[in-house]
């Protein structure tokens, strides 16, 4: 189905704070989300200490949403953000197709 009426937020932090980004854009209007494991890559020489190899474990939480997309980038920026410990980046991109999103039904008026 082709659509305007979506954009999809990805967050991407520390392992471990995928659902507490979840609980900040719940508290800011999103319904729900998906969380993909990853992890990060870096240049080979500053992700080396004492002969260990540094490989920075990250998650991903994808949402779907476009009237909320600012309210919830600005609050997963604040609670989540660079300075903070999940030390986060969040961003948008366009959704042009859709396809088993469910979509709300708009209520009758009788």
């Amino acid at each position: 189905m082709k659509t305007e009426n979506y954009e999809v937020i990805f967050a991407i932090v520390n392992a471990g704070f995928a659902e507490d980004v979840m609980d900040v854009a719940r508290e800011n209007g999103a319904r729900g989300g998906t969380i993909l494991n990853a992890r990060g890559v870096v240049k080979e020489d500053t992700a080396h200490f004492f002969d260990i190899t540094v490989r920075a474990d990250k998650e991903i939480l994808m949402m779907v949403e476009k009237t909320i997309r600012d309210r919830v980038l600005n609050a997963i920026y604040k609670e989540m953000g660079m300075a903070k410990k999940a030390k986060g980046i969040a961003f948008s991109l366009p959704v042009s197709d859709v396809a088993g999103l469910a979509v709300p039904e708009p209520e009758k008026k009788e």
